[in-house]
């Protein structure tokens, strides 16, 4: 049987991403052993609080290896906030620390001052409307236009433009969707983001229906 493994390091929202795969009717588990991990056909990293603190309890669970290795092997790996920040090479958040660099970029904190010099607050928080770079990447699948909902203080500068799926507008650009041939990213909540978001969660378990090993 096909099977997504939700990857629990202590940080991430397992409830509500749990939830929505069983809204689309698609297998899962919860787990933070390797051991378990590797039986999955495809793994979501979700995430919710600092990069360092992530890392770290991703280092302590022996798993940095492990999603190295795993995405190497051509194995489809989604990130949801994060867990999408996470794939890329550093972050400046509490000092500079390493990520998985599964991805060329870096995050950086939101400023709250756009290049005009208009103020904005952060977190970015709620609804906000997509813009699709690679409409015909398959996470974008059959995904109408729509508003997806954010949380987050630290925004990602990616590195090669060719990764960047899709974007938002927050005074200024803000990676949205990121993408290298199996890796996936979303920097808002995908499960929490109605019709727009559990249409890209349907396309990964769809991808890695057809990925399979």
């Amino acid at each position: 049987m096909v099977m997504i493994a939700i990857i629990d390091y202590g940080m991430g929202n397992l409830h509500s991403v749990s939830k929505a795969l069983e809204r689309l009717e698609y297998p899962y588990f919860i787990s933070g052993n390797r051991e378990e991990l590797v039986k999955a056909q495809g793994l979501i990293l979700p995430g919710v609080g600092s990069f360092r603190d992530g890392m770290k309890e991703l280092e302590d669970a022996g798993l940095i290896d492990f999603i190295r290795s795993w995405t190497a092997q051509n194995r489809p790996l989604l990130g949801i906030c994060l867990g999408m920040q996470l794939l890329f090479e550093e972050s400046e958040e509490n000092g500079i620390t390493s990520g998985l660099s599964l991805l060329e970029g870096r995050v950086e904190k939101m400023t709250g001052v756009s290049h005009t010099g208009e103020r904005y607050k952060v977190p970015h928080m709620g609804w906000n409307a997509l813009s699709f770079e690679q409409r015909n990447h398959p996470i974008l699948h059959k995904v109408s236009k729509g508003h997806v909902y954010f949380v987050h203080s630290y925004a990602v500068k990616v590195t090669n433009h060719e990764d960047l799926v899709a974007t938002a507008d927050y005074f200024g650009v803000v990676p949205a969707v990121v993408a290298k041939n199996n890796v996936w990213g979303t920097q808002f909540h995908p499960e929490k983001s109605s019709t727009v978001g559990i249409g890209m969660l349907q396309n990964f378990a769809d991808y890695v229906e057809g990925a399979r090993v």
